[in-house]
């Protein structure tokens, strides 16, 4: 999946697990791990054991988000709970590097994959499902436009404690509109000289996430 600012390409441990080591280390502490099945990781031999695990698996099927100026991984994706029968998917496993943390490759990686999702494999639903008190994950969800589901109370076990698990979708006939959005904010003109913004997401919209 090709975008401007950046490539989601099938992980390949061997070739992306030294890079993604090294923009992982840029983080100043481990916090982007907390809401993570795994990690932090201690080497970087452990991450690239851990990647070699995550990349032997269809469901979650693992991509490293590249930058394209310089060829290297820059943060992590993954499709899962993959369902082409019932035409439902999620995306998770969401590990952006401070490389890529609040950037537009951030917002065009998810746009490329739910593009790929709903008008090349044809899903019906899409499904975002996150901690409840991860907010910045949260807030991520509706500024692309999910919709807010409700609360799965003490749904998992996650690093030894009860998680509530706070779902999102986005459907079929939400992705027109939202599609529209995303490729009116990814558009180059949005970005000045510096790359930054000159329209918000959240403000290019007339969306607003519902809660229940």
């Amino acid at each position: 999946m090709h975008g401007r600012f950046c490539h989601v390409v099938p992980l390949d441990p061997a070739k992306h697990g030294p890079k993604l080591w090294e923009a992982f280390s840029l983080d100043p502490d481990a916090r982007a791990w907390t809401y993570l099945f795994s990690g932090p990781f201690e080497s970087e031999t452990a991450l690239t054991t851990w990647l070699a695990d995550a990349a032997s698996t269809a469901d979650p099927l693992f991509h490293a988000i590249i930058d394209p100026t310089t060829g290297h991984p820059v943060g992590l994706a993954a499709y899962l709970r993959i369902d082409p029968t019932m035409g439902v998917i999620e995306v998770g496993h969401l590990r952006f590097s401070s490389l890529l943390q609040r950037r537009p490759a951030a917002t065009e990686a998810m746009y490329l994959m739910l593009r790929r999702a709903f008008d090349e494999l044809g899903y019906r639903r899409y499904e975002w499902k996150c901690d409840a008190l991860n907010a910045p994950s949260r807030e991520a969800a509706e500024r692309l436009g999910f919709q807010f589901e409700g609360i799965f109370r003490q749904a998992i076990v996650a690093k030894g404690r009860n998680r509530d698990t706070a779902w999102y979708s986005i459907i079929d006939k939400d992705w027109p509109e939202i599609r529209a959005r995303l490729e009116h904010w990814l558009r180059p003109e949005n970005f000045g000289p510096d790359g930054i913004q000159r329209d918000r997401l959240s403000r290019s919209s007339h969306y607003r996430a519902t809660t229940c």
